[in-house]
């Protein structure tokens, strides 16, 4: 046992994590454990509200079976050597935003980001950003992903 205290406050002073010359005072401490405990809150209170849309988009995929009444458009801006895709679909076409993913990759682009917004029943806006390295991806990409959601537009619509 007397061996592993001292082993225990060598391996903590290595890591940084535990410093007997630099002790921080007990306010000090409490100030930082109540500042670590609201930040811990609020990291909850952010996942519960994302778990809580989660669920509703779920419960909406799982009653509704069709790609969604709503036709596919697509904006893509060329900014730089990067690209900001926005994506208006339907609320069940998680399809074209896979695809579109997919055409990116193909392309070998790097996605900086990608999210969603649930803007009503049938409508869901996905921006997708890219970082290309060549001029010419941008205009390679932005034909293939017109014609992407041109093709299931009109295969939509017959």
């Amino acid at each position: 046992m007397g061996f592993f205290f001292p082993s225990l406050f060598a391996l903590h002073d290595a890591w940084g994590l535990f410093n007997l010359q630099e002790a921080i005072s007990l306010p000090d401490q409490l100030d930082e454990a109540t500042n670590y405990i609201k930040s811990l809150k609020a990291n909850l209170e952010r996942m519960k509200e994302m778990k809580d849309g989660l669920r509703g988009l779920v419960e909406r995929a799982n009653t509704s079976r069709s790609y969604g009444s709503k036709s596919p458009q697509i904006q893509i801006q060329e900014i730089g050597s990067s690209l900001a895709i926005a994506l208006n679909t339907g609320f069940n076409s998680q399809f074209i935003f896979n695809e579109t993913i997919r055409i990116v990759h193909e392309e070998r682009v790097e996605v900086v980001n990608a999210n969603f917004s649930v803007v009503d029943d049938d409508t869901v806006f996905h921006t997708i950003h890219l970082t290309t390295g060549e001029p010419s991806a941008a205009a390679r990409i932005s034909q293939r992903l017109n014609k992407f959601v041109h093709d299931v537009d009109a295969s939509n619509k017959y």
